[in-house]
């Protein structure tokens, strides 16, 4: 069996493997370099970083009393932020999941994300003013 051999050396006869190889190693760390500066100036990418919640009033959000907050609390989602990142989808099926007793909660949960902006904004006035519709059943 023959081995694979490499030649190494040019036509002049010098070596030619450690001029290339640390043109190769230069060119990796400058791009990695690169990649890094341009990261960080841009903020593309995934950051590893979670974003520091405090704890809020959930129950501030027409529809959401003391257990559908504590649903929510368990699912990580404690600031009117979180909650108005939330998708319908989601929500629905975690009242779903907590069983029948939370099934007729289902048809608010299309404003709760709406309403945690509001308070997320500090647009109090007019969430209550949407809240009123909101208990008028309209």
């Amino acid at each position: 069996m023959r081995l694979l051999q490499i030649s190494t050396t040019a036509c002049d006869g010098s070596d030619v493997f450690w001029p290339w190889f640390l043109w190769l190693l230069a060119a990796f760390i400058l791009g990695f370099l690169l990649g890094w500066l341009l990261k960080s100036i841009f903020g593309c990418g995934n950051s590893k970083e979670e974003e520091t919640y405090v704890k809020q009033d959930l129950k501030k959000v027409e529809g959401i009393g003391p257990k559908i907050e504590g649903l929510l609390n368990d699912k990580g989602i404690i600031s009117y932020k979180q909650l108005s990142n939330t998708s319908i989808d989601f929500l629905e099926s975690m009242l779903v999941d907590a069983g029948p007793a939370f099934i007729t909660h289902r048809g608010m949960t299309r404003t709760w994300p709406a309403q945690a902006n509001l308070a997320d904004l500090g647009e109090w006035e007019e969430l209550e003013n949407w809240q009123k519709v909101l208990k008028g059943g309209v």
